[in-house]
């Protein structure tokens, strides 16, 4: 789940400068064909002299601030494409095969969407929708109505709305809570894992039931548990975004804590340890009566075969494997692969 720089993602650095007085040319990757080094939904903006955040890893940027120029000059918004196969896009280096649609649009300390900014620091669902193509004002209430459907499914999308009497092409822009990365047992692996996970976008939550070892000053920047794992894990109501990654292997509660993270929405479980502790633990969830099918759903060993040792390089093992499931990518070397490096990714 890289961290790009998506709209609600840098809205803090947004609101910052808008409440120091400075109109900003919030510019939005709205659709990406091909190979392209970020995200749909991917955001940078300019105030005439600073620009926040990145929108194509450095291909376009510099083309992007002089439409920035314009719409803080006029206000009026503007939806450029940059193309592989277009001079232009060859000019400010867009080499990488896709091609780029970008709108720019002009935000101040008065438009509803510092609100929406606001919000999504909070981690209350939001949106914005911002009109590419037809009448707003004639169809309005549609267009909200579309983006509070969007909001509820968590989904950022560019679409056409048939509104009846016309067309109006709408990118919808959502910001949900971000999802969980659950971490039982507090030791050094797991500082690592949580600091990985917390730089990556997760909510990192470190459950352990001994109060010496879950400390602040050991886990900075997360929600810390001191519970009984299983006991506590059984009160909380994951979704398929949640991550949960059993560090521990303590005899008194292990098999119990996999079996109910199998149980749970959680759409990765895994766990740490040897092969032999790997297979101590399936046996004792076959004993739980836990069923083959969801057995199949456990990651252990947890991580990926990177010939990791250190506590650090331990975290990128498993934060890799985390991210290699959700986007279901091969996890196999680029040199090696073929076709579009960025291809079509489920949301998180």
């Amino acid at each position: 789940m890289c961290q790009a720089d998506v709209m609600f993602e840098i809205a803090g650095r947004l609101a910052a400068a808008l409440d120091a007085g400075r109109p900003l040319a919030i510019a939005t990757a709205i659709a990406i064909d091909g190979s392209a080094p970020r995200t749909v939904g991917t955001s940078m903006a300019f105030d005439g002299e600073r620009v926040i955040g990145s929108i194509a890893g450095g291909c376009v940027e510099g083309a992007v601030v002089e439409v920035c120029e314009r719409v803080l000059e006029d206000g009026v918004a503007r939806t450029v494409e940059y193309g592989v196969s277009d001079e232009t896009a060859l000019s400010v280096g867009l080499t990488c095969g896709g091609r780029l649609r970008i709108h720019v649009r002009l935000v101040t300390a008065v438009d509803p969407t510092v609100d929406r900014l606001r919000e999504a620091l909070t981690g209350a669902p939001t949106g914005v929708a911002s009109v590419i193509a037809g009448d707003a004002a004639a169809h309005g209430q549609r267009v909200a109505a579309e983006l509070r459907s969007r909001i509820a499914l968590g989904e950022s999308a560019l679409t056409t709305i048939d509104c009846g009497d016309a067309l109006v092409e709408v990118f919808f822009e959502v910001a949900v809570a971000p999802p969980r990365l659950i971490v039982f047992g507090a030791m050094e692996f797991s500082a690592a894992l949580a600091a990985a996970a917390s730089a990556v976008g997760y909510r990192v939550t470190v459950c352990d039931p001994r109060r010496l070892f879950a400390t602040e000053e050991r886990f900075p920047g997360v929600e810390l548990v001191v519970a009984w794992p299983p006991r506590w894990l059984a009160g909380e109501l994951l979704t398929s975004r949640d991550v949960v990654c059993v560090l521990s292997h303590d005899a008194r509660f292990d098999a119990e804590l996999v079996a109910a993270a199998l149980a749970s929405a959680a759409g990765f479980v895994g766990a740490m340890g040897s092969r032999r502790t790997h297979d101590r633990r399936v046996a004792s969830l076959r004993e739980l009566g836990v069923a083959a099918d969801a057995i199949t759903r456990l990651r252990s060993p947890i991580g990926l075969d990177l010939g990791a040792s250190t506590p650090a390089e331990t975290a990128v093992s498993i934060l890799a494997e985390v991210i290699a499931d959700r986007t279901r990518a091969s996890a196999a070397r680029l040199s090696l692969t073929a076709g579009a490096i960025h291809a079509d990714q489920p949301a998180r």
